[in-house]
């Protein structure tokens, strides 16, 4: 019969391997939860202009949200799909969350407060999700 190992895992031969790939199959996962309110962040931007209703009297701020929430959305799917690689975009959506939040009055003519308010709370919940991301990368990336 086959010698069958019983007791702690410790004292496996290959401990330190299994732990190895355990890590490896984790890379980068520190941060999962944030990647769905990303995405729902990124799908809300996007449909912003016809759930405030300003499609009609701002056509530039409304294309500009669409493509916003559809760059948010595909960071979102990055995070998820290949986080180890995307997580250095972290800094990226802080960017975008910035930009969020000046854009009504570049981008726009004479927003209301409606839309000013709409694109400051979209704005600031990218720069702070965007900066748990940051922050998270930056704890679990390996060190030299």
């Amino acid at each position: 019969m086959a010698n069958l190992h019983r007791g702690d895992i410790a004292s496996h031969p290959d401990v330190s391997e299994m732990r190895d790939r355990y890590a490896r199959m984790l890379g980068g996962r520190d941060v999962a939860l944030v990647d769905g309110p990303v995405f729902l962040l990124g799908l809300y931007c996007a449909a912003s202009p016809w759930i405030v209703h300003y499609s009609a009297s701002q056509p530039s701020l409304m294309a500009h949200n669409l493509i916003m929430g559809i760059a948010i959305g595909l960071l979102a799917l990055g995070f998820t799909r290949a986080p180890e690689r995307m997580y250095g975009l972290s800094w990226a959506m802080c960017a975008l969350g910035i930009w969020m939040i000046i854009a009504p009055w570049i981008v726009g003519r004479g927003p209301d407060a409606g839309v000013i308010v709409n694109n400051i709370v979209i704005g600031a919940l990218a720069l702070i999700l965007g900066l748990i991301c940051a922050g998270t990368a930056a704890k679990s990336a390996p060190r030299p």
